[in-house]
């Protein structure tokens, strides 16, 4: 009796597993995007942005970006119930989809249910992701600060990035998969692929004087090494970038005193605290097509604090 030996059917690679072959990237795992003018680079018209901890602060400044050019945008607030205003007067104001959404970026299945949410209601897509949600560490000393606060900050700083990624990543993948089409069967109309944005801080490149905050720190830099992690996984059908902003002048400083911001200033270059509006450009870029060959990157936007 002859026993045939079946052939085992070869399984399907998954996106991050066929970038690479042997241990070396493929050759055009991406490609080029075939618009060249600075206009239709950077224009965002058809794509849905999420962006967490929007409701006030440097969020509700990117939201403003991607909404001038041309992104349905959501918003993501915790407690801040004023965003469902500032997403009301976006939607006028740019002739955009813009809506708030109360979330809570330390719950996985609350982050992956909300972005799914979305998705469907935004026209079965989503491009961007900016994970934003962030809180400060204001307990001190390492030595002497409670366990509760370090699991606080970590929890906000750094975990809610991860589960932002993995339930945004899966969407970014699924639309890759599918040929740039949406969940209702409809071809996406200003479609490249995915772009996941993280806020980290110059914290994560430096250690901050004269205040002690091992804990953010900690948490920022690892947001900056996630996300170049994540590069790599990704490459196929997401960039994943980070921006690092030195000290702005936003509420989250707030209980920071004056004679401490004293310091700060002294110690960068521009001689003051920035402005939130002026972060505007770095989100804009890396969430476009303008930034087609950026990935695994961070840029700085700290008025020259780390070139010293």
């Amino acid at each position: 009796m002859v026993v045939k030996r079946t052939q085992e059917l070869p399984q399907k690679q998954s996106p991050e597993d066929s970038s690479m072959l042997d241990g070396r990237f493929r050759e055009y795992n991406t490609e080029a995007p075939k618009e060249t003018s600075v206009r239709q680079l950077f224009d965002l018209t058809h794509k849905t942005a999420i962006v967490s901890g929007s409701g006030a602060g440097i969020g509700l400044q990117v939201v403003h970006a991607f909404a001038e050019a041309g992104a349905n945008v959501a918003i993501w607030y915790h407690g801040n119930k004023e965003a469902l205003d500032r997403a009301a007067e976006i939607e006028k104001k740019y002739g955009v989809k813009c809506k708030a959404y109360q979330t809570d970026v330390t719950d996985f299945e609350n982050v992956k249910q909300t972005i799914n949410d979305i998705t469907k209601e935004f026209n079965g897509r989503l491009d961007i992701f900016v994970a934003n949600a962030g809180i400060p560490w204001t307990d001190g000393g390492m030595i002497d600060g409670p366990l509760t606060s370090y699991h606080k900050v970590v929890a906000t700083d750094l975990d809610s990035v991860f589960y932002s990624a993995k339930a945004a990543g899966e969407i970014f993948r699924r639309q890759y998969e599918a040929g740039g089409v949406s969940l209702t069967g409809a071809t996406l109309q200003n479609y490249s692929y995915g772009s996941f944005i993280a806020t980290a801080s110059m914290s994560g490149h430096i250690a901050n004087i004269p205040q002690l905050q091992s804990a953010y720190n900690a948490a920022k830099a690892g947001v900056r090494h996630l996300c170049q992690s994540l590069a790599v996984e990704w490459v196929k059908f997401a960039r994943v970038n980070s921006v690092s902003p030195g000290y702005i002048a936003t509420e989250i400083s707030n209980f920071v005193p004056p004679e401490t911001k004293a310091i700060w200033r002294s110690k960068i270059p521009m001689g003051r605290e920035g402005e939130a509006h002026e972060l505007k450009g770095a989100y804009l870029y890396l969430a476009s097509d303008a930034s087609s060959y950026t990935t695994g990157t961070d840029i700085l936007v700290d008025g020259g604090y780390c070139a010293v």
